[in-house]
């Protein structure tokens, strides 16, 4: 591991219940990242999303690949101390499903930086037990 929930509280600005990756595992700075996450069956979400078949929301998926994002992009120099806000969506697609009790691995890269005004857009994918289950682009704007 090389960086654990409290090295990542010292990069994003996120803080639970809405920190959504627990490590990163790989990190070539300024280029990539893999992170991972648990996803805690007792979260209280799970009673109504969705009730004898619980899933985690679309939404929240998305918003760990921003966070790995966030980290990949906040631990260089350049934009240390920033506060990464997530400016687009872009190529979602949903392959399949994660449940309570799994862990994901949540891999980023960046693909498009635009220097002038501090906006990076990151491919992105989560793998549950080697499948990928959700991949698209996120761009984040740091301010």
């Amino acid at each position: 591991m090389i960086m654990t929930k409290e090295d990542i509280k010292r990069i994003i600005p996120h803080r639970e219940p809405m920190l959504l990756v627990d490590s990163v595992v790989a990190h070539s700075e300024g280029k990539s990242l893999k992170a991972r996450f648990y996803v805690d069956e007792n979260w209280d979400i799970f009673r109504g999303h969705f009730p004898n078949n619980p899933v985690l929301p679309g939404v929240l998926a998305v918003e760990s690949m921003a966070q790995a994002a966030d980290i990949l992009l906040l631990s260089q120099p350049k934009f240390a101390g920033t506060i990464p806000y997530f400016i687009g969506i872009d190529k979602v697609k949903f392959k399949s499903k994660i449940a309570p009790g799994d862990e994901i691995d949540i891999y980023v890269e960046a693909i498009k930086e635009n220097g002038e005004k501090a906006i990076v857009t990151c491919a992105a994918k989560i793998l549950n037990k080697g499948v990928v289950a959700v991949e698209g682009e996120v761009s984040l704007a740091m301010r």
